[in-house]
C-alpha cells in the first residue's frame, strides 16, 4: 500500500467535521474474554479471512497456524515449500508461507450518532517480511478500509485510513520494544451522518485522528492476520514468526 496524497486530499482527510451527540449508551459487542477457550473462540470468531486463505501477500492462512493459550492469540508464520500459487489483482503471488488469521462472526456498521470502540493488546514482530496487521475493510466494496494497526517490517507501526486507492491518510511512529505487548485503540465514529472520525490510540496516547468519507452505513470486516512479505518486503524470515493478540474488545455505540 503506498499513500498519495495531493494537497485536497490532506485537507479532506485532517479537517475536524461537524459532529453528532453521540448515544450514551454502549453495549459489548466482542467481549475482552474471547481468546480464553476454544468456546469463547467460537462464539466470535472464524478462522481465516473471510474470503478465504489468500489475499495479497506471500503466506496462505491455515486454521493449524492460529492457536490459543492462556487467553492469547498465537498467529505464526512458517517457511513452506510447494504451494500453489494465489492470485490477487490480476497477477500470481509465490506462497511461500503457512499463517494465520481470524476474523470477527459479525460485520460492524456505524450508525447515524454511532460507532465503535476496537481495542487489544499486541506483540508484533517489525522484521523485514513480517505484515501483521488488526484491520477493517469493507464487506461489500473497497473502500472502506482503517488499518487500526499495522506493521510492514520498517520497525515503526502504521495507521492508515483509505478513501480511494491513491487518497489515503498514512501515519506511520516509532514502535518501542517489538517483545512487548502494546495497547492498541481506534474510536470509529460518525461525524456528520456520512462520513465517520478515526482516532487511533497506542500506549494510552492518541497518535492521530483520520477520516473516512462515506463510511457510515458502510458494513466492515474486523480482522486480525499475520501475512508476509508483499508490502513488508523480501525475503521474508526463515525462521518462524509469531504475531500475538490478547484482550480485544469491541464496544458499541450504534443506537
Amino acid at each position: 500500500m503506498k499513500p498519495v496524497l495531493n494537497p485536497f486530499t490532506a485537507l479532506l482527510l485532517t479537517t475536524s467535521l461537524p459532529s453528532h451527540p453521540f448515544v450514551s449508551a454502549k453495549h459489548i459487542m466482542i467481549p475482552s474474554t474471547s481468546f480464553t477457550s476454544q468456546s469463547a473462540f467460537d462464539t466470535d470468531w472464524n478462522y481465516l479471512y473471510p474470503w478465504g486463505s489468500d489475499h495479497n501477500g506471500a503466506a496462505r492462512m491455515a486454521k493449524s497456524q492460529a492457536t490459543l493459550s492462556n487467553g492469547v492469540l498465537t498467529l505464526t508464520a512458517k517457511r513452506v515449500d510447494g504451494e500453489k500459487p494465489a492470485s490477487h489483482g490480476g497477477k500470481q503471488i509465490t506462497i511461500r508461507y503457512l499463517s494465520g488469521a481470524v476474523h470477527a462472526k459479525e460485520h460492524f456498521n456505524v450508525s447515524r450518532g454511532g460507532g465503535y470502540d476496537f481495542a487489544g493488546e499486541f506483540r508484533a514482530t517489525t522484521t523485514k517480511g513480517t505484515w501483521p496487521a488488526f484491520w477493517l475493510t469493507a464487506v461489500k466494496s473497497w473502500p472502506p478500509e482503517i488499518d487500526m494497526a499495522e506493521w510492514k517490517g520498517s520497525g515503526k507501526i502504521s495507521f492508515n485510513t483509505f478513501n480511494t486507492s491513491s487518497q489515503v491518510r498514512a501515519r506511520d511512529v516509532a514502535y518501542p520494544s517489538p517483545g512487548e505487548f502494546h495497547k492498541i485503540l481506534c474510536e470509529v465514529r460518525d461525524v456528520n451522518g456520512r462520513d465517520v472520525s478515526a482516532k487511533f490510540w497506542m500506549d494510552g496516547k492518541v497518535v492521530e485522528t483520520q477520516y473516512g468519507k462515506g463510511y457510515v452505513g458502510q458494513p466492515l470486516y474486523l480482522i486480525i492476520n499475520l501475512q508476509m512479505e508483499g508490502s513488508s518486503g523480501s525475503p521474508g524470515p526463515n525462521q518462524d514468526t509469531l504475531f500475538q493478540a490478547r484482550n480485544v474488545e469491541v464496544w458499541s455505540y450504534n443506537s
